[in-house]
C-alpha cells in the first residue's frame, strides 16, 4: 500500500484496509506537524459523542461536535480551521487550513456566531509518532499518504465514508482498496 509519496505538514495519512489498532482503523488523519523531532495529526473521522459546549463551560452554546484527535494528550482540545480571515491566527498547514490560533478570540467568534460549523474542526487528544515511529510504519505498508486534496474534504460530514472517499482521490492505483471489507473473514 505504501505511496512513494513521504508525509509533510498538511499531508492526509489514511490507515490500510486492515488496519489492527483500534484507535486508527479506517481512519484518515491530518499531518498537522512533521520534522525532525515527530509527527502530530488529528484523526478526521472519528466522532466523539461530545460537543464543544460539553468541555468549556463558558461555552454554553457550542453546538460544535468534538472528534477524537487521537490517543494521545486526551485532556487537551484542538482545532482546526479555514477563517484565518476572522481569527488572525493559526499555524498554516495547507491550502486554506490552519491548525490551532488564539483561543479567546476563537471564544468571541463563537459566542458571536460567527464562525460556521463548516469551517472548523475541535479534537480531543492527538495523535503522534516519535521521529522513527512514523517512517517504520510507512516501511510496514501501514499508512497510505495524500499530499494532494481538496482542503475541503476536511471539514465533510460523512465520516463513515471519508477513509473511502480519501483512498478513491489518490488515483487508480489505490481505488479498489477501498471497497476492502472492514474484516477480511467478511469477504
Amino acid at each position: 500500500m505504501l505511496s512513494n509519496i513521504t508525509p509533510q505538514q498538511g499531508s492526509l495519512l489514511l490507515s490500510e484496509p486492515f488496519m489492527l489498532d483500534p484507535n486508527f482503523q479506517r481512519s484518515v488523519v491530518l499531518v498537522c506537524e512533521h520534522n525532525d523531532e515527530g509527527t502530530v495529526g488529528l484523526i478526521l473521522n472519528q466522532p466523539s459523542s461530545l460537543f464543544l459546549k460539553d468541555v468549556m463551560e463558558d461555552l454554553s452554546g457550542a453546538e460544535y461536535q468534538l472528534f477524537v484527535g487521537g490517543p494521545v494528550g486526551q485532556d487537551s482540545v484542538q482545532f482546526i480551521h479555514k477563517c484565518y480571515d476572522r481569527l488572525n491566527s493559526g499555524i498554516a498547514i495547507g491550502e486554506d487550513l490552519y491548525w490551532g490560533g488564539n483561543f479567546e478570540a476563537l471564544k468571541l467568534l463563537i459566542k458571536d456566531r460567527a464562525i460556521g460549523y463548516d469551517e472548523i474542526k475541535f479534537f480531543i487528544g492527538y495523535s503522534g509518532w516519535s521521529p522513527d515511529q512514523l517512517t517504520h510504519e510507512l516501511r510496514e505498508n501501514t499508512w497510505m499518504i495524500g499530499n494532494s486534496y481538496n482542503p475541503d474534504i476536511v471539514f465533510v460530514n460523512d465520516e463513515e465514508n471519508l477513509w473511502k472517499e480519501a483512498v478513491i482521490s489518490l488515483g487508480p492505483r489505490y481505488a479498489h482498496v477501498a471497497s476492502f471489507p472492514q474484516n477480511p473473514m467478511w469477504n
